[in-house]
């Protein structure tokens, strides 16, 4: 009877992570994607500040089985600014006080590891495109990641952390590539 005890406590602790609060790994580009923007002939653009601010917001709170990923910069919607501004000094084309602003908000952020085997990253942004006071672009992104997790959940929790950024990077990678984006921050 106490081997079973110890087995049933052993499942149950590889299966609930606790009230934990993780961060999701720094962001890092696909450079390729960076490369090709080098090549093109685009303006100097200022990355606005990203909303939503509140850490309360919805979408600055990702749930992984019982516990919580919070960013480290306090919203998602910060982590989202910081990787673009980035990317945009990477490119050479980060100017704070450009004429041609880049403003967004987060509308969706998830990660889900709520199944057996796999699971999947949700991130939707609206994008606005100021030049001059005047709207060059006012459009909605969205981006669904795939990947493979555990029923295990330390093992998924683990995974999901690990699989924000990529979510980033595969959503930045939309947008660099949608032609509508770059005829806006073209000069």
């Amino acid at each position: 009877m106490k081997k079973e005890k110890l087995f049933i406590l052993a499942i149950l602790m590889s299966i609930l992570p606790g009230c934990a609060t993780f961060q999701p790994p720094s962001y890092s580009p696909d450079y390729e994607t960076l490369d090709n923007l080098k090549k093109l002939n685009l303006a100097k653009l200022s990355v606005e500040s990203f909303q939503p601010k509140d850490p309360k917001a919805a979408v600055n709170n990702i749930s992984l089985r019982g516990g919580s990923m919070k960013a480290v910069e306090g919203a998602f919607s910060t982590y989202l600014e910081n990787a673009i501004r980035s990317d945009m000094k990477e490119v050479g084309i980060f100017d704070p006080a450009a004429n041609l602003k880049l403003d967004a908000t987060v509308i969706k952020n998830d990660i889900d590891i709520s199944g057996i085997s796999k699971g999947s990253g949700t991130l939707a942004v609206k994008l606005l495109v100021t030049k001059n006071g005047s709207t060059t672009l006012n459009k909605e992104y969205s981006t669904t990641t795939q990947f493979e997790s555990s029923f295990a959940g330390a093992v998924a929790v683990g995974i999901g952390q690990r699989e924000y950024p990529n979510l980033v990077r595969s959503f930045l990678k939309n947008v660099y590539n949608d032609p509508e984006f770059l005829n806006a921050i073209k000069k």
